[in-house]
């Protein structure tokens, strides 16, 4: 008996574009995801050049926004999964960034 093996590749980012409501990413095999930013709270949240300063992770396999400490898979974005993180993780996060930001503003004035 014989078997017919099949690879599929698995599709990656290549290119992303973050407006102020949508997070659209093209894919290697032609597609192209559009999501609502709500589903991922630290990029709502993040200025427009925080959500422009991205890189892509694991030769496309996923996208890291460091600047926001956030990280996306193609997976979950192909399934429709939103972020897991709970309330109380982005909450902390949230409140780390604002004293950072309160930190550089009084560096300034001086």
């Amino acid at each position: 008996m014989s078997f017919l093996t099949i690879e599929v590749e698995k599709p990656r980012a290549q290119s992303v574009e973050v407006t102020e409501n949508t997070l659209t990413v093209d894919l290697t095999d032609g597609r192209t995801i559009s999501v609502p930013l709500a589903w991922y709270r630290r990029l709502l949240d993040g200025r427009p050049e925080e959500r422009s300063h991205w890189r892509l992770i694991g030769g496309g396999e996923g996208i890291h926004w460091p600047d926001l400490d956030e990280d996306l898979s193609v997976e979950n974005l192909l399934t429709g999964r939103r972020s897991g993180e709970s309330r109380r993780s982005f909450n902390r996060w949230a409140g780390l960034r604002l004293s950072r930001a309160k930190l550089r503003r009084t560096k300034r004035r001086r």
